[in-house]
């Protein structure tokens, strides 16, 4: 029996990469790790190791292509927004299970996405591409305050701003134009760092969405509460816990709202993140990313017996069986640590006392002592990731925020 080859689209950055490579151990299943920066190792492992273009999908997918002359491989998984463009590329020029490009392409552009939404007749907000260069910064006719500034292709939250009145949102706009110009940022931006996207703020209870798309139909994974009130200026996300505690028909007139929007775009096929606004006018898609969800939050899921997410991933991008779609009974959260001051971290102190408080499971801690921390809007990463499971939701929010009140973070 031929074993599977995956290709997994991992950059350098990714927080993902030991829980993907331990699902694929744990599957059976041959990986080689496509990263955005060339391995010392590469040349001794070629058939496990490449490095790939992620800024010119065309050309990582020339490398791709090259690469599967040498190596055949069964299916390629990007497992962060910045991979996801360049799988799309290269799958659909090997002939393999793919979402279309031009699908991808509009979750990747905010103007495209809410283009694509407006036409399909989901709820909207009023939206206007600014350029840059246009002087005097004014609101955009046939939009009222308060606005929200974004980047049309940055992710996690960066250089999202709320505006409520004339001088913030000529200080928001410049404030994102600083952060396109770091080299990093414009990179990810490419060809549309020169302007930016100002829409309507849309008020209510946000979630977010874990879902897997299966020849256009969406299987929901998981529906997570953020119990942290996101109203800006900034909109750092910290709180996800699932299940939520919405109501049935509330859940699902959101499940149904991803679905239809998965459709306008265009997404067929794969793991899918939605962000969603809910309130009296309806629901409100806020961000869509053909892609499952960041950084370590994953580790809250478990399907069936203790399936991970990305065992699941891994089995129906190989079209293994999935024994099942259903999470686990227990309640979980994740608390994503937020970073308050910028700076240099120099000690984190109350990790054992945190540790002990009932129901946290672990305190992981991504940014090593030394490090440079950067709050949002500039910034993208967090401190760490604090995780609890319970008999309910109420209890594990309870515990994430009684665990991080014993943290303390020196930053110089």
């Amino acid at each position: 029996m031929t074993v599977p080859r995956v290709l997994l689209l991992i950059p350098n950055a990714s927080y993902r990469a030991p829980d993907f490579l331990q699902a694929a151990a744990a599957l059976g299943v041959d990986v080689v790790v496509g990263s955005d920066q060339r391995s010392p190792l590469e040349n001794l492992h070629p058939d496990r190791q490449v490095g790939l273009d992620y800024a010119d999908p065309d050309h990582g997918a020339d490398q791709i292509e090259a690469y599967a002359r040498r190596y055949s491989l069964d299916c390629i998984v990007p497992v962060d927004d910045a991979g996801t463009r360049l799988a799309a590329r290269a799958a659909r020029r090997l002939e393999l299970p793919h979402n279309p490009v031009a699908a991808v392409e509009a979750t990747r552009n905010k103007a495209l996405l809410r283009e694509r939404l407006a036409q399909a007749g989901l709820a909207s907000p009023s939206y206007r591409v600014v350029p840059f260069a246009t002087d005097p910064i004014v609101l955009p006719a046939g939009l009222d305050f308060p606005v929200v500034v974004k980047p049309l292709s940055l992710s996690a939250s960066r250089g999202v701003i709320r505006a409520d009145t004339p001088a913030e949102l000529a200080d928001a706009v410049e404030r994102v134009r600083r952060i396109l110009n770091q080299p990093e940022c414009a990179i990810e931006a490419g060809a549309l760092n020169d302007r930016l996207l100002v829409e309507g703020y849309i008020p209510g209870v946000e979630v977010s969405i874990e879902g897997l798309l299966t020849n256009g139909r969406l299987h929901v994974l998981a529906i997570f509460d953020k119990p942290d009130p996101l109203e800006g200026p900034f909109f750092e996300e910290t709180i996800y816990v699932t299940p939520s505690r919405l109501s049935e028909a509330d859940q699902g007139r959101l499940a149904e709202a991803t679905e239809r929007a998965a459709a306008a775009l265009g997404l067929i096929d794969g793991p899918l993140h939605a962000e969603l606004r809910l309130n009296d006018a309806g629901v409100f898609p806020i961000d869509i990313a053909a892609r499952s969800i960041g950084g370590l939050c994953s580790r809250t899921l478990s399907f069936g017996t203790g399936m991970t997410l990305e065992e699941l991933i891994l089995r129906h991008a190989i079209g293994a069986d999935i024994p099942s779609f259903e999470r686990e009974s227990h309640a979980a959260g994740v608390m994503m640590i937020p970073i308050k001051t910028k700076g240099v971290l120099h000690s984190v102190e109350g990790l054992e006392t945190a540790k002990a408080v009932p129901l946290v499971e672990s305190i992981t801690i991504t940014i090593h002592l030394g490090g440079e921390v950067v709050p949002l809007p500039e910034g993208s990463a967090y401190l760490g990731f604090i995780f609890a499971r319970g008999a309910s939701p109420s209890a594990v929010e309870q515990a994430l925020r009684e665990a991080h009140s014993r943290l303390r973070f020196a930053i110089d």
